[in-house]
């Protein structure tokens, strides 16, 4: 089944080579789509068994997708969390948001938009934009 060139409403649409029109799809649009497609069936030429199985299969994959999706995004945020919380006390090197390199003890850490943050006095840093990591004076 080739879904590269259907559009919304069964309409030929132009996509770029590769591109799976119902990858965009979410689950509620889907199931639209396949009870619309049920209920407007040829009633001489019905949809096969196989046909529905398979349909119902792909929903049952897109669920899962999602699912699978979310819970990999909640454990990134739970280890990027724990990293940043270890850096507490810690001094780092790094960019601000405002792409200045700042230098400095860590003094708390915050998540905006799931984005896990550093705060240096009054600059923050991304966790990811941290370059160098200092080990504490009493360490050494």
């Amino acid at each position: 089944m080739e879904t590269a060139k259907i559009g919304t409403y069964g309409t030929q649409a132009q996509q770029a080579p590769g591109h799976d029109a119902f990858g965009d799809v979410d689950l509620d649009e889907f199931l639209g789509l396949l009870i619309a497609q049920l209920q407007n069936q040829d009633p001489l030429n019905p949809m096969e068994n196989q046909e529905i199985l398979q349909q119902v299969s792909q929903i049952r994959e897109i669920e899962s997708n999602a699912r699978l999706t979310e819970t990999l995004q909640t454990v990134l945020l739970g280890q990027n969390m724990s990293t940043a919380s270890s850096l507490i006390g810690r001094t780092i090197s790094g960019l601000s948001e405002a792409n200045e390199k700042v230098t400095g003890r860590v003094d708390r850490v915050s998540v905006v938009d799931g984005v896990p943050k550093l705060h240096v006095g009054d600059q923050t840093i991304k966790l990811t934009n941290v370059s160098e990591i200092t080990a504490p004076a009493d360490s050494i």
